[in-house]
């Protein structure tokens, strides 16, 4: 499993490798870091959002289920697509919430801003069926497997 992202080296791996695309970032909670933020203005702080979207993924025999925890947002603010090269992607942004001069704030922890998540998925998913569905803040993405076949191996005779 690679812990750097397949963009940094330029080239593309055949090795399933489901977190290739994922950007991690140790140092996001400390202050004063000089972490991959600071390198790469885009994940800064007011996209905190791409960071903390939680993602499952789990492997049933028939599918691909991805459970996203969304509170808050209705399906309209969500997006899920699916790139030619096998990658899935969900992807949305969390509004601000309005403020109010009288207002005082005492901690702010939810976060607000776009967010982003890509997985690469593996050979077996059937990328023409995958459904989508959102309940209770819960994003659900199912991915439909198809039976990957085996190479027939025939064994040759030797002569002589």
């Amino acid at each position: 499993m690679s812990l750097i992202p397949s963009f940094f080296s330029g080239r593309r791996s055949n090795v399933f490798d489901p977190f290739s695309l994922d950007v991690f970032d140790p140092f996001k909670d400390f202050p004063l870091s000089n972490s991959l933020s600071a390198s790469f203005p885009e994940l800064s702080r007011e996209n905190s959002a791409f960071v903390s979207t939680r993602v499952d993924w789990k492997e049933t025999p028939e599918a691909h289920v991805f459970k996203a925890d969304l509170p808050g947002l209705k399906k309209e603010e969500v997006k899920v697509e699916i790139e030619d090269d096998r990658v899935l992607q969900i992807s949305g942004e969390r509004s601000v919430e309005k403020e109010d001069k009288n207002d005082q704030w005492h901690r702010v922890e939810r976060s607000s801003g776009k967010f982003l998540r890509r997985f690469r998925l593996p050979e077996n998913a059937k990328m023409d069926q995958v459904k989508a569905n959102m309940e209770n803040g819960v994003l659900t993405v199912t991915v439909p497997k198809e039976e990957v076949k085996t190479p027939e191996v025939k064994t040759i005779d030797i002569s002589g």
